[in-house]
């Protein structure tokens, strides 16, 4: 196990609620190649922190990445939501290119 998600396990007792800090931990498990950690890191994070815009993204990339494409359409979409509430723009457009691509909607206009 490494060093930084031992250390991000000991925060965590401190603050158990910290979103930045389970975001953190579940991308240090997908980093480390545990798809399973990092996917109950990722949906714990949206159940208790919905608003936590980052993790729509990373969760749908996995969702990709594990084939589970409807799964990945879904949370995209449900992130797009959210970062309009919140008026993040940033995190909206990089959803709605994840979305577009996944759809195959990545037409050059070259």
């Amino acid at each position: 196990m490494s060093d930084r998600l031992e250390q991000l396990k000991e925060f965590l007792k401190d603050s158990p609620q910290d979103p930045f800090l389970k975001y953190a931990l579940a991308t240090e498990y997908l980093k480390l190649g545990n798809q399973d950690e990092a996917l109950k890191g990722y949906t714990d994070l949206i159940s208790d922190h919905a608003d936590y815009v980052g993790t729509y993204y990373h969760l749908g990339k996995l969702y990709e990445k594990m084939n589970r494409v409807e799964d990945a359409r879904d949370i995209y979409k449900k992130g797009m939501v959210i970062t309009q509430q919140k008026r993040n723009m940033h995190a909206l457009s990089e959803l709605r290119g994840a979305l577009s691509l996944l759809d195959g909607d990545d037409e050059d206009e070259y």
